[in-house]
């Protein structure tokens, strides 16, 4: 591919001619390649002569170099170590020196301990270890202009082998070794199994000698299943071998022990053997025994048990347990003798006698010493076999007979037999006293009611046996038989007989009863019906006055057992002896008022309380006299107009400081216009707060207001009237609420809704308009207008909506504005024109066309990714690249690579723009220029350094690293210092820095507030110096300054795009 290189230097003004021996010292400083052309620049065009004189001039130089041995030819055998040496003396120690093969360069440093180049004194070596067919051939040394050479010939022998497998005979568990050992290395030597080819694992250990020539087989832990074929095989040589494996003889570790064991219980015979891979007969007197519920059988590992479940007497005799194994014709076994012995039983706690009630549960248990005798139960001396009800449990040595539910046929002699126990006991019924929860439930929910002077029987049905004591209580007190109160029980009911009853009867009456085996209560009311007491206290008035008489009292204390249903309230005048009733009240209320009174008269008040029964004594009042007079009340403040429109106004006021002898019910309001003398009032029904919004006003009419207030004895004097008020609407200016959620600058994700809320005030409500960027906005958005709010509103936004959003109010008296700078972020735009060129040998500057979107958003960047053309993957060239110009450095010489440029922003990344072709970094060639010497004039090419891409600026978010980049030109090569303000950081550790073929990167890691400032580099050499400054500014997310510049920058950006 042709490499695309910049416009060639001006030719440049012929050198001042010198003489031919500042010359051939100039050419001799001078590399090969540049030869022609400083002979072109100094006026002298006898090049080939000139290189003559040159080369006799080295030619004494290599005079110096002296050979005492030189090299020698070697020849060895494959893996043997070679060295070839000789002897120099140089006078120049510094002289270049160069091993090659096959006149290729030996890469030393690269072979891995293969090549190794050593010096002794005068001697230098060349050191070849693990020597292989490859390595033979000529190896040369080159020492200035004097070559030395040597031939290296590798031997190879036939492949055989020295010696023959033999068979092998092992026993099993062993470990078998095979081993066989070849004349030389061979790499595809393999171990096979009945042809099969082995690997190295748990089971075969394959091992090969140091010098690579005796192979060892090691079969562990052998098995029978290892007997067969073993083979070695090298290429097509093959030697082979048996391994047989004999068994290892079945022992028993421990034998079968003699049992002995009670009837009905488990007998057990264990023994454990030497090995586990057997198989195992058991025999009972010579006959074998099958597996079943009667015999189980196991065999886990090397132990074996025999388990007889139940043994019974006919269990007894011989047992045997015969082992034999594959490949092995012997048996092995073990016997043992059974032994069963009758099993009896005594008993270790016997039955006493129960009393239970009826229907309740009961039982009878018997404890015998050993769970595995059985026993049968007899009631009066039969044995039960099917009676009714009786449930017969065992439960190990526990023997129970159960009665989930008692009845008259379950009392008896019962009697439990067994083999060598017998235990006896009775059964009784015993019912302890017991009322029927329905019964229970009916007393407590229905009072038993009788009327005054009438007879209360009580009865309480129960059951119980024997008959129970009764005992009543009334109000926690035992009740006694007196001349008006009787008590009778009889065989399933209490009787309690009260006669003639008083209302002092009612109450809480208990029924208990008690025998033998339990208790029984029974709860009920008795309500003895009569018209209710008196209210209680004294009566308590609350208002006296000439129109109105107030009054509270207490409820009876008593209500006769029927609620009150209503309170009768009857008055009198002092002196007269006739009550005249005045009303009724509800029994819920204890307050009456009346105004069937006159002012300064005495008068007496009696209530009485009604219910079903009747009506109760009265409670009757001392004499009391009726208030004293009321007045209207007192002037209201002088008015104050506040809250003016066109037609309407709002009024407020102070209460009087006189009532009048009477709370104020509310206040009349009036108006009229200034300079009538007619009031007109605002409201009916009187005003009860001191606050009121005339309506219906005309606009630019003149008014003036009066407030009068109203007590029980009516209106008072109307206050003083206020100032007076033209009815308009006030005058204001437009004016938004920045309080509200109105913001300057939005950033909002292309995809979602962009939403301007405003709010604003201004009288008349001003008239909205919406631009954007200085033009009325038309189009996707959605304009909500309210008289002192507007909302506006774009669904799904795109890029092409960022920009300076205005809001302007007008109306008659004034105009404001709001800008709102938005910015609808996205991926962004690739950017565009790939170009690569060289600027600096051995490495390649990429510019590019800037995406749109780096330009507008300063946090936008670009990443530069390179990619070797013989491999698939992209790697990182940097990082954080603002400009559109960059260039890449350690590429290696004669390889093809791509490039690739993709811009960032916080959303992610855009597409990537990629070079269409390979860029090819060329090799540094060594040329023969003696075929192609011109004479030509010498040219200076030194110059004064210069910088080619100077510092940025750069803005980075703390705790972010920060990358600094400048490209500069300077010859000879100029040396680089860098500085932080005036001070020098070249040797600083917290500051990373490289500086490769004119490309300077300066890295800031974890960046803090500190290292923000001014930052530079100077390059300089003996024909000048040139400096780039920079400036490095470090902020924090709520750096507010910070975030303000940027935030003007993207204003700046985005009317420039706009």
């Amino acid at each position: 591919m042709l490499k695309k290189r910049g416009l060639p230097a001006p030719k440049k003004k012929q050198k001042k001619g010198i003489g031919e021996k500042e010359m051939l010292e100039i050419l001799s400083k001078v590399p090969k390649k540049d030869f022609e052309k400083v002979c072109m620049e100094y006026g002298f065009t006898d090049f080939r002569g000139l290189l003559k004189k040159l080369k006799e001039m080295k030619k004494v130089e290599v005079e110096t170099i002296r050979i005492l041995k030189p090299l020698e030819d070697v020849e060895t055998k494959i893996d043997t170590t070679v060295v070839f040496d000789c002897i120099m003396e140089l006078k120049d120690p510094n002289v270049k020196m160069i091993w090659m093969k096959d006149n290729e360069p030996l890469r030393i440093q690269y072979s891995l301990g293969k090549y190794d180049a050593k010096q002794i004194g005068t001697k230098y070596m060349l050191v070849i270890t693990n020597v292989n067919m490859n390595d033979a051939g000529t190896y040369s040394l080159s020492v200035g202009d004097k070559k030395m050479r040597a031939e290296l010939t590798v031997l190879d022998e036939p492949l055989k082998f020295l010696g023959e497998m033999t068979p092998m005979k092992v026993t099993e568990r062993q470990t078998a070794v095979f081993e066989i050992r070849l004349s030389k290395k061979v790499p595809n030597f393999v171990w096979k199994f009945n042809g099969k080819e082995l690997k190295r694992d748990e089971k075969y250990e394959i091992t090969v000698s140091e010098d690579g020539l005796t192979h060892t087989l090691k079969i562990k832990d052998a098995r029978l299943s290892d007997a067969g074929e073993f083979s070695a095989e090298a290429g097509d040589l093959v030697q082979k071998a048996q391994l047989t494996i004999d068994r290892i003889p079945i022992k028993f570790v421990r034998t079968l022990k003699n049992v002995r064991v009670k009837e009905r219980s488990r007998a057990c015979l264990e023994c454990e053997l030497t090995s586990k891979d057997v198989t195992l007969y058991w025999k009972k007197d010579g006959q074998l025994l099958e597996r079943s519920t009667k015999y189980s059988m196991s065999h886990e590992g090397k132990r074996a048990e025999l388990v007889i479940e139940d043994a019974q007497l006919s269990d007894s005799g011989e047992y045997t347990v015969v082992a034999m194994q594959d490949g092995d014709p012997t048996e092995y076994y073990s016997t043992a003798l059974v032994t069963v012995e009758e099993r009896l039983a005594t008993v270790k706690s016997g039955m006493s006698d129960v009393h239970a009630a009826t229907g309740s549960p009961a039982e009878l248990c018997v404890v015998l010493n050993d769970e595995k005798v059985e026993g049968v139960w007899l009631k009066d001396g039969k044995e039960i076999t099917d009676l009714p009800g009786v449930q017969i449990v065992k439960q190990g040595a526990v023997h129970k007979l159960i009665f989930p539910n008692m009845g008259p046929e379950h009392e008896g002699k019962y009697t439990f037999r067994a083999k060598g126990a017998e235990s006896e006991a009775s059964v009784f019924i015993a019912d302890p006293p017991t009322i029927d929860p329905l019964v229970l439930e009916a007393l407590a929910a229905h009072p038993v009611t009788v009327k005054v002077g009438h007879t209360a029987n009580i009865k309480v049905p129960f059951r119980a046996k024997p008959l129970p004591k009764v005992t009543w209580y009334k109000d926690g007190m035992e009740v006694t038989e007196e001349e008006r109160v009787s008590m009778e029980r009889g065989e399933d009911q209490a009787l309690l007989t009260i006669s003639n009853c008083v209302r002092e009867d009612s109450g809480l009456v208990l029924l208990k009863l008690k025998n033998d085996y339990g208790t029984a209560t029974a709860t009920l009311h008795l309500s003895v019906l009569d018209r209710p007491k008196p209210p209680q206290g004294r009566v308590e008035f609350l208002e006296l006055s000439g129109n109105c008489v107030h009054m509270k009292w207490k409820a009876p204390k008593d209500n006769g057992g029927r609620p009150v249903t209503q309170f009768i309230v009857e008055r009198r005048m002092v002196g007269k002896k006739s009550w005249i009733k005045i009303g009724e009240v509800d029994s819920k209320l204890t307050k009456f008022a009346t105004n069937k009174v006159e002012e300064g008269k005495a008068y007496q008040f009696r209530i009485l309380a009604v219910n079903s029964e009747g009506v109760s004594d009265p409670l009757e009042t001392d004499e009391v006299f009726a208030g004293n007079p009321i007045e209207p009340p007192g002037l209201a403040s002088q008015p104050q107009v506040t809250d003016v429109t066109k037609d309407s106004m709002t009024i407020t006021w102070n209460a009087p400081t006189q009532d009048g002898g009477a709370p104020v019910l509310g206040y009349i309001v009036e108006r009229r216009k200034k300079g009538s003398s007619l009031w007109v009032p605002v409201n009916k029904d009187p005003i009860q707060d001191t606050k009121c919004t005339v309506d219906g006003l005309l606009e630019d009419t003149e008014y003036e207001f009066r407030v009068i207030a109203v007590n029980k004895a009516g209106p008072g004097q109307p206050s003083m009237a206020s100032n007076s008020v033209v009815a308009k609407d006030p005058v204001t200016a437009p004016k938004f609420d920045l309080s509200a959620r109105l913001k300057s600058h939005m950033v909002v994700r292309a995809g979602t809704a962009l939403c301007i809320h405003a709010a604003f005030s201004g009288s008349p409500p001003p008239n909205v308009i919406w631009q954007k960027d200085g033009i009325p906005t038309k189009g996707r958005e959605t304009i909500t207008k309210g008289k002192n709010h507007s909302q506006f509103l774009i669904n799904s936004t795109k890029r092409s909506d960022s920009g300076v959003y205005r809001i302007l109010l007008q109306n008659e008296f004034g105009e404001a504005s709001y800008d709102i700078h938005v910015r609808v972020a996205d991926f962004p735009r690739p950017p565009t024109n790939l170009q690569l060129f060289e600027e600096v040998p051995n490495t390649v500057t990429l510019t590019w066309n800037h995406s749109p979107d780096v330009q507008e958003d300063s946090e936008a960047h670009y990443v530069i990714m390179k990619r070797d053309a013989s491999s698939p993957t992209w790697f990182t060239a940097a990082e954080r690249v603002f400009s559109n110009k960059y260039t890449v450095t350690g590429l290696l010489p004669g390889r093809k690579y791509y490039f690739r440029v993709v811009a960032r922003n916080e959303i992610g990344d855009s597409d990537p723009l990629d070079s269409k072709d390979t860029w090819l970094i060329v090799k540094d060639k060594i040329e023969d220029l003696s075929a192609k010497l011109k004479p030509y004039e010498q040219k200076d090419w030194r110059h004064a350094p210069r910088f080619l891409i100077p510092l940025k600026p750069h803005t980075v978010l703390r705790g972010q690293d920060c990358t600094m980049t400048c490209a500069f030109l300077g010859n000879p090569r100029p040396t680089v210092t860098l500085y932080k303000g005036d001070v020098n950081i070249t040797a600083n550790s917290k500051f990373w820095y490289n500086s490769t073929s004119g490309v300077c990167t300066i890295v800031i890691p974890t960046c803090t507030l500190k290292d923000s400032g001014e930052y530079s580099v100077l390059v300089e050499n003996e024909l000048g110096k040139d400096r780039s400054s920079c400036a490095l500014t470090v902020y924090d997310k709520d750096d507010k300054s910070i975030l303000a510049s940027v935030t003007e920058s993207l204003q700046k950006k985005s009317k420039h795009l706009m």
